[in-house]
């Protein structure tokens, strides 16, 4: 997040964009509500009638994977009414030229046969946004999630830099990260192309540095990302895995692909804390420790850098993973000889600029926000308040990219993701959770009432979805929380799993694979033997 989470409530305008805010992100909705009270205008934009939308001053229901059009729409309407911030642009950004010309292509009459979204609506939320003085931007997975969402979050980029809404209180563009400690997973460089703190690891320079740190040769080569690691096992360019804290069988899109390639590795080892349907395929499972059972530091969503305090042991022969990963490290020839985190976040200070002022000793005073470059620094809570990092902030001129896969008379019907409430995920601690499993011990798919009709389907009974990758059998939610040709479903349940669905086409730039949209059909099934789990269905 550019801005911290407190600010959200003292927003003039709230945009939220692909993002479930009060199931997947409920304190952060507390704080929109918050707003709300005080008068805040809030807009969302989603496909579905999410709870948030019950307050939002303006709900438009986009076509799956239409963002960019949108976006653009707006933009369009804020150049035509002169609510652009001429000063900000010209004083803090480049490439506005380029931008301007392409929003010509995007009038709101065009842009709504793309998304759906009527004109008048268009206007109505650029105007709420750009007239606003505190406007902020939230999104989540339903903007990533997809095989353009670089050009989705640049997209948001632009409307934020074309209206001067960056770099102040209550504004900027939020990112609503999916886990605790993702946006801290990837400041310690558990991304592919950099180390920790986003150096690149094609720069000599910052490898030199790493390799003194570590003592240690390092690949001069930018690795694979989660799905070209799963061809490479396909393909026997990589023979062995080790997965941390992640369950590919039930997040990663076309599951039955997934499977294929597990069960291809010579050697497969995962570190989880419970036996996961990945865990099930590897040849070693070591047990390790949850959140309450180790200590550590989390970076949240707003960039806060937290100390994490052991509660309790593992239970067993669990561990913490540093201790794991040390000792594999040493068993390989390169000796770790860290005896405590805290011994490793003080390497992490060296070696990482944008924590180089953080210590365990003012982290127990309280959390710290990156960046924070000096022992006597307070902190960031506000990024690009005088200057982006690279200077000038970029405009990108975007044009609209359709989603991978259509709705087509084979498969009709657009599947879109998310969560549900009571869950996360895959399931893995949720559903061990018997408080939570009572409030949701099974999925469904929400169809619209025009759809169920023509297909013979009431809430509560079975339907089989079929795409191009797989088929799942679950129940059915007949709900107008859906648009007509659509369907939602989660990926929560093993048992009926959206990502067997899923398509696993990716973005070019991140590799991202699209979620958020897929075709599919459903099909009623006309006899069902429960007692033997026999199902006879109707195709097509």
């Amino acid at each position: 997040m550019t801005n911290s989470i407190p600010e959200i409530e003292d927003a003039d305008c709230i945009f939220i964009i692909g993002s479930n805010t009060s199931v997947a992100h409920p304190l952060i909705a507390t704080r929109v509500y918050r707003a709300k009270a005080k008068g805040a205008k809030v807009i969302v934009a989603d496909p579905r009638k999410i709870h948030v939308s019950l307050i939002a001053d303006v709900h438009v229901r986009q076509n799956l994977g239409s963002d960019v059009a949108l976006i653009n729409g707006m933009m369009n309407v804020i150049l035509s009414k002169n609510l652009h911030d001429k000063t900000f642009i010209d004083d803090r950004t480049e490439g506005f030229e380029k931008l301007e010309q392409k929003l010509k292509d995007y009038p709101p009459q065009k842009v709504a046969e793309i998304t759906g979204v009527s004109a008048e609506d268009i206007e109505k939320i650029a105007v709420m946004f750009a007239s606003s003085e505190k406007s902020t931007i939230l999104y989540a997975m339903g903007i990533t999630q997809h095989s353009h969402g670089v050009d989705n979050v640049k997209s948001l980029a632009n409307l934020a830099m074309l209206t001067g809404k960056i770099g102040k209180p209550s504004c900027g563009v939020n990112p609503l990260r999916g886990q605790n400690n993702v946006q801290g997973a990837c400041d310690m460089g558990g991304l592919p192309n950099v180390y920790p703190a986003y150096q690149v690891v094609t720069d000599e320079n910052n490898r030199k540095k790493f390799e003194d740190a570590w003592q240690a040769e390092l690949s001069p080569k930018v690795g694979f990302t989660i799905m070209e690691m799963m061809h490479g096992l396909e393909d026997g360019s990589i023979k062995g895995m080790m997965i941390m804290g992640e369950n590919p069988m039930g997040s990663d899109p076309d599951v039955r692909h997934v499977k294929h390639a597990l069960e291809e590795a010579e050697f497969l080892a995962v570190i989880d804390i419970f036996l996961t349907d990945t865990a099930r395929l590897a040849d070693v499972v070591l047990p390790g420790a949850a959140f309450a059972e180790k200590d550590g530091t989390f970076s949240n969503t707003e960039r806060n850098v937290l100390r994490i305090r052991k509660a309790t042991e593992p239970p067993g022969e669990a561990r913490a993973d540093w201790q794991i990963i040390c000792d594999i490290s040493t068993r390989f020839g390169l000796p770790m000889g860290y005896d405590s985190p805290e011994k490793i976040f003080e390497e992490i200070a060296q070696v990482t600029p944008s924590y180089a002022g953080l210590s365990y000793s003012r982290l127990e005073k309280g959390p710290i926000p990156w960046p924070c470059p000096s022992k006597d620094h307070p902190g960031t809570p506000i990024l690009h308040k005088d200057r982006f990092t690279r200077g000038k902030g970029l405009f990108h001129a975007l044009d609209y990219r359709p989603p991978e896969e259509l709705a087509d008379e084979e498969f009709p019907i657009l599947l879109t993701t998310g969560r549900f409430f009571p869950h996360y995920h895959t399931g893995t601690m949720t559903r061990n959770s018997i408080t939570l499993d009572k409030e949701m011990s099974e999925g469904y798919i929400e169809v619209h009432p025009y759809d169920a009709k023509d297909l013979g389907l009431t809430s509560g009974e079975r339907c089989r979805v079929v795409s191009r990758r797989g088929e799942v059998i679950t129940k059915v939610l007949v709900t107008d929380v859906v648009e007509p040709g659509t369907i939602f479903m989660s990926f929560h349940f093993m048992e009926a799993n959206a990502n067997i669905l899923t398509n696993a086409a990716l973005d070019p730039i991140c590799k991202i694979p699209e979620y958020k949209v897929c075709a599919v059909r459903i099909e009623k099934l006309v006899e069902e033997m429960k007692d033997h789990g026999i199902r006879a269905v109707v195709n097509g």
